[in-house]
């Protein structure tokens, strides 16, 4: 059917079937219908139509084809009383779009009717198939969706002649619903596409979110063991530096004594880093146990602002006076003080002149400490990661505020770790505002 062929084309009028197709037809109609809804496969009802149509059209024979993928080429789908001495050559059966009749009803997105073949001289080399096949007319219609041709559907009769108006309507009542069965089975074939790949890449997030679990497990472990390997030369280096500074192991100049007094100021820094890290490490691992006791809000502020360091001259500490009586805290202490003088350490490192100004008060079931400072601020970018672990908003080796950036993800885990949050207001250049709401009472 790809020979090079030429056909006259006749536009066909709008199918109007009430009135002018038999019960046969009508029942043809719904099946075809019913099938599209139900059928499983659309084959199934490519085949039901052809099967059902053909003989009450009169077609010797039909073909139904379809543009296979993003070629343009149409493959044989479903057929018709085909001569069984085709049937081993069917599936091999290509038409090219625009070539024959099949091929330029899709290629023209019209009906294409031939007939007679043997009528027109100019149809010459269409007479020995015609001859060999049995047909002397056919009619090809376009199997159409909105946005693309989808193929074609041709039947071939033995008669020449026109094809009466009712069976073009009834053809075309047929075409329209193998274009949305055709249709359908593109939508499904797509979709099923998609559901593999996303399965597939499914798997694969799941492979590389389990490598990156166990890869942090390994690097928490790693620096667990480093940090625990650390400190304790570390705390001997400083125990034998304490001794240097007493003399006791012989005199000491005003030079060397301040020479010392810079090395151990350094190991008291690399072993404040230490115990972040084994904090950090085991908050992460959950082995944090929380010892819940009774105390004043205020009582764990005010341990806080004892313990933080970092204070320049300069820079004013402002307490607001919190009110008469809040309610008693029900929590742990300790890790409340803590965090605390982390974010109070954190407001003193990056204001360098201004104030740091805090205060508590109950609100909602919750004690809310408030620490706000007149510092260098944030920039939104940085808001988004400024607590995690390992990162400030300037990362280069010549930052201007030193520091291993754990002091923030310290605070947030320990706040959660007693059932509160960390929020935050900043903006660059005028400081930043961090708010710390804790249940007042904290059941485990």
């Amino acid at each position: 059917m790809n020979r090079p062929e030429r056909a006259r084309t006749i536009a066909l009028e709008s199918p109007s079937l009430v009135g002018d197709v038999g019960l046969r037809e009508l029942m043809a109609v719904r099946e075809i219908a019913q099938a599209f809804l139900t059928a499983p496969r659309a084959a199934g009802v490519y085949q039901l139509a052809l099967d059902r149509v053909s003989p009450l059209v009169g077609a010797t024979f039909a073909c139904v084809y379809l543009i296979d993928g993003t070629s343009d080429v149409m493959r044989l789908t479903a057929e018709y009383n085909w001569p069984e001495r085709y049937a081993k050559f069917l599936g091999d059966m290509r038409v090219r779009v625009g070539a024959g009749p099949s091929g330029q009803a899709a290629a023209n997105r019209r009906i294409i009717e031939v007939p007679d073949v043997f009528a027109d001289a100019s149809l010459q080399d269409w007479w020995e198939v015609a001859t060999e096949l049995g047909f002397r007319s056919l009619v090809a219609l376009p199997l159409q969706a909105a946005d693309a041709v989808l193929g074609a559907i041709t039947f071939y009769f033995a008669s020449s002649g026109a094809i009466p108006v009712e069976a073009r309507g009834l053809l075309r009542v047929v075409a329209d619903q193998m274009s949305a069965t055709a249709e359908k089975a593109r939508l499904i074939d797509n979709l099923q596409r998609s559901n593999a790949a996303l399965k597939t890449t499914n798997v694969e997030l799941e492979k590389q979110y389990a490598a990156l679990l166990e890869a942090r497990r390994l690097q928490d472990e790693f620096l667990s063991n480093v940090s625990h390997e650390l400190r304790t030369p570390l705390t001997a280096v400083m125990g034998y530096l304490s001794l240097m500074e007493e003399g006791l192991a012989g005199p000491v100049t005003a030079e060397q004594q301040n020479t010392l007094t810079q090395v151990k100021s350094s190991s008291e820094r690399l072993l404040e880093m230490i115990g972040d890290l084994l904090e950090l490490t085991s908050l992460k691992r959950g082995e944090l146990a929380v010892n819940l006791t009774e105390f004043d809000p205020r009582e764990a502020l005010k341990e806080a602002l004892h313990s933080a360091t970092g204070r320049r001259e300069g820079v004013a500490l402002v307490v607001d006076e919190a009110p008469a009586s809040l309610p008693i805290m029900h929590s742990d202490r300790r890790k409340v003080s803590r965090l605390l003088a982390v974010i109070l350490g954190n407001a003193f490192k990056f204001t360098p002149q201004g104030e740091v100004r805090v205060s508590v008060q109950a609100r909602d079931g919750c004690a809310v400490y408030r620490i706000a400072d007149t510092g260098v601020g944030i920039s939104d970018a940085a808001q988004r990661f400024v607590f995690d672990e390992f990162r400030q908003e300037d990362g280069s080796a010549t930052r201007k505020y030193g520091g291993s950036g754990l002091g923030l993800a310290i605070a947030r885990r320990l706040a959660q770790l007693l059932g509160g949050d960390i929020s935050l207001s900043s903006e660059r250049g005028k400081g930043s505002t961090f708010q710390v709401e804790l249940p007042l009472k904290l059941t485990k």
